[in-house]
């Protein structure tokens, strides 16, 4: 079947409703950064000079047990302004004097457990340890400091998964005794199902809705998780030659912001991977060149604000959007009464141009395997090829090594058939460039082997992943 809008819902998309007004500290979303919540990010993303930072609980984070409470301890202590860190080499880092970005956290999805915390003998979901854990510790905190507990929520696919979101949100205020409608939230819309829900999704959390974010790297992955098996109509070319100006993906980004303006809502752009080099010169360059031209698009269409992965980028998504917004907090008065998108325009994935390449399929294999390394040692977020790469990135990896493998596709430069003794041989090959420990490299090769040439599809790398942590 293809997606489509949900007829049982057309009441909402044709309604005259608005989400609430904007909450204090989320008036102004202009730059936001987005990392993990270990001590020295924390402090470095809070210090960065963007309006809001995003503590990543979920794709920038392992799920180890001392990350999920030490990033807990770490917000705390930033509330507070007590928070320090000091490297081994005796460097020390303190939050500055005066206003820090605002804190918005990304619980992690629903389709996680904690195997640390038992409730009658079973996991807890991930995504209500997350957001308890820092409601129950931080929400008053914040209060008392003139913001609010605010949250970003990943991976949804249909507005009743908001449903499920606003009730948590009303049976937490109503627990601790805070006025309903305080806390916000700002939904990904990451995956190819929600993109024909954001009315839905935006109605179901109104009273605490702060927006929309294109969570472009998830969207990516989720076209070829959701038309896997589907041919070639849905086969996607090179990870890096799939930007956001490929017709699906401008259909997509186009209709967030219409949505987001039409219902009072903030649009927030996506993260550009590229990140800056202090080291060479001419990396650097080109990394804030693509940055610089991404943010200008984003800008131009309409956003109100976008990510970046670096305090070093910062400035060049601020100048640009300075530009267009002025003075002005963001630009809700745009409502892009221009765009038409149609169900056919976000599924127009044929119309990608790009090729199917050894080089590509190579890059695929060493980027989830290096990423599947550093997530086993406890780090979610790490610099490969000059790129940040997450759980959103590496799952495109894997997915789009898996799409190939199994829809047959004949690569168009070697003209070499994608089968699984060439990923076989490609990723010994890969494995061989490597340098470090070989055990390491062999436990991710088989992790990510066991997602990317498996009959029947993981739903997330992060899963299997999980059960090799302590």
């Amino acid at each position: 079947a293809v997606l489509d809008v949900l007829p049982e819902t057309k009441h909402v998309r044709e309604g005259d409703w608005q989400v609430a007004p904007p909450a204090p500290g989320l008036v102004d979303r202009r730059v936001e950064i987005t990392g993990p919540t270990d001590a020295k990010m924390t402090i470095n993303a809070l210090n960065s000079g963007a309006r809001v930072w995003l503590a990543d609980l979920e794709d920038a984070n392992t799920p180890l047990w001392e990350n999920v409470i030490g990033g807990q301890l770490n917000l705390r202590d930033a509330i507070e302004r007590t928070l320090t860190h000091t490297t081994p080499d005796g460097r020390r880092y303190t939050l500055r004097d005066g206003e820090l970005a605002t804190i918005v956290v990304r619980p992690r999805g629903w389709h996680l457990t904690e195997k640390h915390i038992l409730v009658d003998g079973e996991r807890t979901s991930a995504s209500l340890v997350d957001f308890g854990l820092y409601f129950f510790h931080c929400a008053r905190r914040q209060l008392d400091r003139g913001s609010g507990p605010y949250f970003y929520l990943p991976k949804l696919e249909s507005h009743l998964e908001a449903r499920l979101w606003n009730d948590v949100f009303r049976l937490a205020q109503q627990r601790l005794g805070i006025p309903r409608g305080t806390i916000r939230a700002t939904v990904l819309i990451e995956t190819y199902p929600a993109a024909f829900e954001m009315d839905e999704i935006l109605y179901e959390l109104r009273e605490h809705s702060a927006g929309l974010n294109a969570g472009r790297w998830d969207f990516m992955f989720s076209v070829i998780k959701t038309f896997r098996t589907r041919g070639r109509d849905f086969l996607l070319p090179d990870r890096n030659a799939v930007t956001m100006t490929a017709p699906f993906m401008r259909a997509y980004t186009e209709l967030l912001v219409r949505t987001c303006h039409r219902r009072g809502a903030h649009a927030v752009g996506g993260m550009a991977a590229f990140i800056p080099s202090r080291r060479d010169p001419q990396v650097n360059e080109t990394a804030l060149a693509k940055v610089r031209e991404d943010k200008t698009r984003e800008a131009g269409d309409g956003f109100d604000g976008s990510w970046v992965a670096h305090p070093d980028l910062v400035p060049i998504c601020r100048e640009v959007f300075d530009g267009v917004l002025g003075d002005r907090p963001h630009q809700l008065d745009r409502t892009r009464e221009d765009v038409r998108v149609t169900a056919a325009q976000l599924l127009d994935v044929a119309g990608t141009p790009g090729r199917q390449t050894e080089a590509g399929l190579r890059n695929a294999i060493s980027v989830g395997v290096q990423y599947l390394a550093s997530w086993l040692r406890g780090t979610g977020a790490v610099a490969i090829f000059n790129l940040m790469e997450d759980a959103a990135t590496a799952e495109i990896s894997r997915s789009q090594v898996w799409q190939w493998l199994h829809n047959g596709v004949t690569l168009d430069d070697t003209g070499e058939k994608v089968d699984r003794e060439l990923i076989e041989r490609l990723a010994d090959e890969e494995l061989a460039r490597l340098p470090g420990d070989r055990a390491d490299w062999t436990a991710a090769r088989d992790l990510f082997m066991e997602v990317a040439v498996a009959d029947d599809f993981v739903d997330f790398l992060t899963l299997p992943a999980y059960e090799r942590m302590p």
